[in-house]
């Protein structure tokens, strides 16, 4: 992400085009960004410590790339709320 909100900060994108989560339908293609997004975190050597999984969907949810995909933050202690 080039506005890195934390030390690791990765997307996990389908190639597949959804605008948006209100929009998917496949529960395995959800999952399976999930799962990605999990096994990155373990390659990159901080699941362990914790990690924060976002996807935001539309306007007021914080949406600017209408095409679904998945933030992965780590690599430091992440309050809440978010923001």
């Amino acid at each position: 992400d080039i506005g890195a909100q934390a030390p690791h900060h990765f997307l996990v994108i389908p190639k597949q085009h959804i605008s948006t989560l209100n929009e998917a339908s496949d529960p395995a293609l959800i999952g399976k960004l999930s799962l990605t997004a999990s096994k990155i975190a373990k390659d990159l050597g901080f699941a362990d410590e914790g990690y924060r999984v976002v996807m935001n969907c539309n306007e007021d949810g914080g949406q600017t790339v209408y095409h679904i995909h998945l933030h992965c933050l780590g690599g430091r202690s992440l309050s809440w709320p978010p923001g």
